[in-house]
């Protein structure tokens, strides 16, 4: 049996308190820039020039920038995929960070409050930390969901307990569009996988599942659902296998996009179950 090398737990929690700064950096010049006449460029254009289904604010790339300089200062032989800057990892780094400097730019620019600054960090390609801005949460507040996979799910610094009311018939599921099958939960919709994966983590959601993700959607808010103690599965060869980290190269990282879902054990069976009809 192989061993898994585990990262120091001095170390993890300095990457913790790192993860949580800058997404705390990220929300507050998101915050700062709600109202004012942002900049926006739609990616794409070249393709389709009538695609306008994927802005970029200035917001975005000023927020990336300052992470990684920031994480160049604390820890520079650490390596970043970010969502706004065409950079792809090097060989040789244990800890990657992947970083969506605003998840939910539609809403954002829109005035819709439903976005996130998420940061996650990968320890040799296995989400490790997370920490994600969120504009809104269970205590109807913005605020920054963190974690170390191995500790408790924490918000702004405090324990975070998750107690399902068993008065609640129906709950609720994070699905991209309608399902075709009769579930147990309702689905919803936010525009923002990095609010979900928080809310799944939170107990807000039973479960969520995305069609084709990127890494920096989703790396920080499945090491908050790791930390909750819920489940984490990805598609492979179109069968639901649990979830065992990003594989590939470092280079392959910010190219990965794959379907995975997570929740609660019993309620992701019924969602591979549902699947398979």
């Amino acid at each position: 049996m192989t061993l898994r090398v585990q990262p120091d737990s001095q170390l993890l929690g300095e990457i913790e308190a790192l993860a949580i700064e800058l997404a705390q950096l990220g929300g507050n010049e998101i915050r700062g820039a709600l109202g004012g006449m942002l900049r926006i460029r739609y990616k794409g254009l070249e393709e389709d020039p009538d695609r306008f289904t994927d802005p970029v604010s200035e917001v975005d790339g000023r927020v990336e920038q300052m992470i990684r300089e920031r994480l160049a200062e604390r820890f520079p032989d650490h390596d970043i995929i970010g969502e706004e800057m065409d950079h792809r990892p090097g060989r040789g780094h244990d800890f990657v960070w992947a970083v969506d400097p605003i998840d939910g730019t539609t809403n954002f620019i829109n005035g819709f409050p439903l976005f996130a600054s998420s940061v996650g960090v990968l320890f040799r390609g296995r989400p490790v930390v997370g920490a994600l801005w969120c504009s809104t949460s269970h205590a109807l507040e913005a605020g920054v969901y963190h974690a170390v996979t191995t500790r408790d799910l924490r918000f702004n610094g405090g324990p975070l307990a998750t107690h399902a009311n068993p008065a609640i018939r129906r709950r609720l599921g994070g699905e991209p569009h309608a399902s075709r099958q009769k579930l147990s939960w309702d689905g919803r919709k936010t525009g923002s996988a990095a609010i979900e994966c928080a809310f799944v983590a939170a107990g807000l959601l039973d479960m969520a599942w995305f069609e084709r993700p990127n890494i920096w959607d989703v790396a920080g808010g499945m090491a908050l659902v790791n930390a909750s103690g819920r489940g984490l599965m990805e598609r492979r060869d179109d069968t639901w296998h649990a979830f065992d980290g990003f594989g590939g190269s470092e280079a392959d990282l910010a190219k990965w996009t794959m379907p995975i879902a997570l929740g609660k054990p019993e309620t992701l069976d019924e969602f591979v179950a549902a699947a398979h009809l």
